[in-house]
């Protein structure tokens, strides 16, 4: 059986790599907010520039494009804004991956 000093060392360590799991967090959730992609399609003819926050900063149309149908523009545009958005989300992909492989205490996983 634990003294009683022991248990609450294990909860003080436990408290500890929560607080630096969430101050990891929030880094990587600022990061991510202030990035800034670039999503293409149809050859780099439609480029979108949005922000990690998923906000469209900047469209631009190679202007050979616009002598296309106008469904063939707007099928474009949903294109490039989907490839910019999934270069967001791999991105914070990427950086949670590294805030899971944070070690903590045994029997703090199940968590």
């Amino acid at each position: 059986m634990n003294k009683p000093g022991e248990s609450k060392v294990g909860l003080n360590d436990i408290m500890k790599r929560a607080q630096e799991m969430q101050k990891k967090l929030q880094e990587i959730q600022k990061q991510v907010a202030d990035m800034e992609v670039i999503g293409q399609s149809g050859g780099g003819m439609v480029k979108i520039t949005m922000t990690g926050q998923h906000y469209a900063k900047k469209v631009v149309l190679d202007s050979n494009l616009l002598k296309d149908d106008k469904a063939i523009i707007e099928d474009l545009i949903a294109a490039a804004i989907n490839d910019a958005t999934d270069k967001i989300e791999k991105n914070l992909r990427e950086k949670m991956g590294s805030l899971a492989g944070m070690k903590m205490p045994d029997g703090f996983g199940g968590l």
